[in-house]
């Protein structure tokens, strides 16, 4: 019964009964053929022969079983706890909402930029509401006098307002708000730092400000200042080279590590955690051994400039600390940047301590406070010349500079480079390597900006040139087509 019910499987799918009968008696169910290897494959081949084979598959019609999907369990919800969010502007004053009133009123309008400044101005002085209009009506006045017209061409006047008087910046190195000590590049090579948003400044300086408790107590800003100075070994100590016992002497100072707050068995620690070091430093009388583990003069001489080198202590990256008081209270002065582990530091005033260092302020606070860094930068730096150029200007080319989250160069490597218009990145720089990539791309250029308008002869589009005029003519009778 087995057999004719296996039979019957095949005789339906169409394949000849002896060739059913045949398969079955050598053992092969449907299943079994319908799944079949090359291996089977063959030897059902032999059996049947090539042909026969072939039409028994046809009517089979075996396909190769997709593997089973494994079905994904469901994710888990996660589970949300409300916070509260930190509100990012502060709430109007008693002043500035009976101001926002009084402007509703008339029917005017401020930023509330304006209303605040406005408001902080005169919350001590008791103004009458009749002098109070007069003074928002007069910022009204100043106001929309200093609104810019629609398609006025910004960018040309901010680059003529701040290119002009950079020709007549000086070029030389100042010492630095009075310290004797440090120099720091000024005039027009730190303008164009700051324009080409160079990683590291050429003479990166910090300027450290102390929490209220210890910026008047001079020995607790000096233990300050020592702890951020880096401090290593030939600070501190002369280092002599024993070629006899294949030794390096390092002969300490007193004085020095009195100054530095440091001993002889911190020396000694901190030498034994440096890489090259471990197990072959000896503390003799007071003074440090350095063991040379190869009998190699190449050796002991690399040993003893890495040791000259090891750090003590101090930060990374800040090479000097100079103390001067400003004020009330003294600051810190530093040779040399590293924002992140300054911050980090116990008795700094977080909310005023900065550095020249546009783009480390970038990577510790984030891309508006690199904005507001880029705008003070470049005002001191043309303020510290004699030069006025309005803020708008310095405002305008930081907000390019950082509009995308990334502070970017005004140059080949930045904007001017990343410019969509064919025509006006070959017009900046190397016009060849341009036009030939942009043929071979085949790019397309609108011919939206100012360059590329100018180039090919027509009327750019900014001012007069961004309006069509439309006249219609009247007709004999008065009336306008």
């Amino acid at each position: 019964m087995a057999n004719k019910s296996t039979i019957e499987v095949f005789t339906r799918k169409g394949v000849d009964e002896k060739v059913a009968k045949l398969l079955v008696e050598n053992g092969y169910t449907y299943t079994k053929v319908a799944r079949a290897n090359e291996k089977t494959l063959r030897k059902i081949e032999k059996i049947l022969g090539e042909k026969k084979l072939k039409r028994v598959l046809n009517a089979i019609k075996t396909k190769d079983r997709a593997p089973k999907k494994k079905t994904a369990k469901p994710l888990k919800k996660p589970k949300i706890t409300k916070k509260d969010i930190p509100a990012k502007i502060e709430p109007p004053t008693a002043t500035e909402i009976k101001m926002i009133k009084m402007l509703e009123k008339s029917g005017k309008t401020l930023p509330r930029a304006v209303i605040k400044d406005l408001s902080t101005r005169i919350e001590d002085v008791k103004l009458p509401e009749k002098l109070l209009a007069q003074v928002l009506d007069l910022a009204c006045e100043r106001f929309e006098g200093h609104v810019i017209d629609p398609n006025e061409s910004v960018g040309i006047i901010a680059a003529q307002s701040i290119g002009e008087p950079g020709t007549q910046m000086t070029m030389r190195t100042f010492h630095y708000a009075g310290v004797a000590e440090m120099n720091v590049t000024l005039g027009l090579p730190r303008l164009i730092e700051i324009v080409d948003a160079r990683r590291v400044p050429s003479t990166p300086i910090m300027e450290i400000h102390l929490e209220e408790e210890a910026r008047n107590d001079l020995d607790k800003v000096r233990a300050i200042a020592s702890d951020i100075e880096r401090t290593t070994v030939i600070d501190i100590a002369d280092v002599e080279t024993d070629i006899s016992n294949m030794e390096v002497l390092v002969k300490l100072d007193r004085r020095k590590m009195e100054r530095k707050g440091l001993t002889p068995i911190e020396v000694h620690k901190r030498l034994s955690k440096t890489k090259g070091m471990k197990g072959l430093i000896d503390l003799r009388e007071d003074n440090i051994v350095v063991r040379c583990d190869e009998p190699s003069y190449k050796k002991l001489l690399r040993l003893s400039e890495d040791t000259k080198s090891a750090p003590i202590k101090g930060i990374e990256g800040i090479h000097r600390a100079v103390i001067r008081k400003v004020g009330g209270g003294y600051v810190i002065y530093t040779e040399g940047s590293n924002l992140e582990k300054v911050l980090g530091h116990e008795h700094i005033d977080k909310s005023r301590t900065t550095t020249n260092s546009i783009m480390e302020i970038h990577e510790v606070l984030g891309i508006e406070a690199a904005r507001n860094s880029i705008i003070e930068e470049a005002s001191k730096t043309l303020e510290e010349q004699g030069l006025t150029v309005d803020l708008r200007h310095i405002m305008l080319v930081s907000d390019l500079m950082t509009n995308d989250g990334e502070v970017k160069a005004i140059g080949r490597h930045g904007i001017s480079g990343r410019k969509s218009s064919v025509l006006a990145r070959a017009a900046f720089e190397i016009t060849s390597a341009h036009l030939l990539r942009a043929g071979m791309t085949g790019e397309v250029d609108s011919l939206e900006g100012v360059v590329e308008n100018i180039i090919v002869g027509q009327p750019v589009t900014v001012g007069t040139g961004a309006v069509n005029l439309v006249w219609s003519p009247t007709k004999k009778g008065g009336q306008k087509k």
